[in-house]
Formats: C-alpha cells, sequence, structure tokens
C-alpha cells in the first residue's frame, strides 16, 4: 500500500522522494482495512486520523435532529480522508466518516505528521493540498448557494464522474442538498439532452 502513496507523492511534487524518505513515510502510515458501513471517525469523537486512501470509498457527513444525513464530502483512491478541524485543533468532530467499500487506507497520525518538517516533498505536498482544498470548498459553497440543481449536477457528472459510478442516487442527492425525487428529475431531464 505504501507504494500507491509514495507514487501519488512523488507525481504531485517537484521533489521525488529519496529512498530513506520513503522510509520515513512507510514508517509514519499505518495501514489499515476498513470494512464497509464500518467507521473511521464518529461524530463527538476528536479526528485522531487523517487517511490517504488507496482502495475504496468513503463518505462524510452530519446527521440532523431528525435523522438525516447530509453528505458534505466524498473521497475515493488517491484521496485524503478526515476531519482537518478536529485533527488539527483536537476538537470533537461533528461528523461522520464511513466506509461506502471496503477501504485500504494509510493512517497518519498528527504525531507523525510533525515528521513532514523533515521531508521538502511532504511539505510541499501538505501546501499544494491546502489550497487545493480552500479552491474547491469555495467553489463548492458558491455552487450551493448560487447554482440551480441541474447545474450543479452536470458539474458534478463532469468533475467527478465516478461518484456517479460508485455512489447509490440517495449518496448524490444528498451531497448536492436535494431530495432523491429531484435528483431523479434531474438525472432523467440530463439522459434526454
Amino acid at each position: 500500500m505504501h507504494e500507491t502513496l509514495i507514487q501519488y507523492i512523488n507525481a504531485h511534487t517537484s521533489h521525488p522522494l529519496t529512498e530513506s524518505e520513503q522510509e520515513i513515510v512507510r514508517t509514519i502510515f499505518t495501514p489499515r482495512r476498513i470494512r464497509k458501513r464500518q467507521y473511521f471517525l464518529q461524530e463527538g469523537e476528536v479526528c485522531r486520523y487523517m487517511g490517504f486512501i488507496v482502495k475504496g470509498a468513503l463518505r462524510q457527513y452530519s446527521v440532523d435532529d431528525k435523522g438525516n444525513e447530509h453528505i458534505v464530502r466524498l473521497y475515493l483512491e488517491n484521496w485524503w480522508a478526515g476531519d482537518r478541524e478536529s485533527f488539527v485543533m483536537l476538537t470533537p468532530s461533528i461528523y461522520n466518516i464511513d466506509a461506502w467499500e471496503d477501504t485500504d487506507i494509510l493512517t497518519l497520525t498528527k504525531a507523525s505528521s510533525l515528521e513532514f518538517d523533515s521531508i521538502p516533498a511532504l511539505n510541499e505536498l501538505a501546501r499544494k493540498l491546502d489550497e487545493k482544498h480552500s479552491m474547491a470548498f469555495l467553489k463548492r459553497i458558491n455552487s450551493a448557494i448560487s447554482q440551480p440543481v441541474e447545474q450543479r449536477y452536470a458539474e458534478l457528472a463532469k468533475t467527478y464522474p465516478e461518484f456517479l459510478q460508485r455512489f447509490p442516487q440517495h449518496i448524490i442527492a444528498s451531497y448536492l442538498g436535494v431530495t432523491k425525487e429531484t435528483l431523479s428529475r434531474v438525472r432523467t431531464q440530463a439522459l434526454k439532452k
């Protein structure tokens, strides 16, 4: 599993990892298997791990007072999963993260993340991930408050077509902030075009 992460780091940074840095990566990232429907994080827990997904799919969501799930993030291979606020601030999470498929993940603790300082490629990767996360977050908020659902669905289908293949309609509907019936109508209209 570590080879997938090492290849990912080398592909996304300007300085490939040296052999000794690769060994540090193998040491600080711990392999873990999460079975379908098993939690990576539960609401009320402090997020003790960030994870790099080698294989599988996760979803991050909150549950309202009526028991409705509100999907805020979907994760697939080569994505990083975790509640960043809880991880950094050591505060209880308001989210659940569970496996939608059996998932192989490499986890990193906060203490182990301090090793990043000694590896230029990991520092560069962390900076790039922060920048991408910030841009994606703003784009998602703008989309949610200003675009009709048809446009949000079309953008999702264009940007992340694998989401539509790997997650069922009710998960996609929640991610888009609409009902299953609305999503069904939008999908039907999109197919007619």
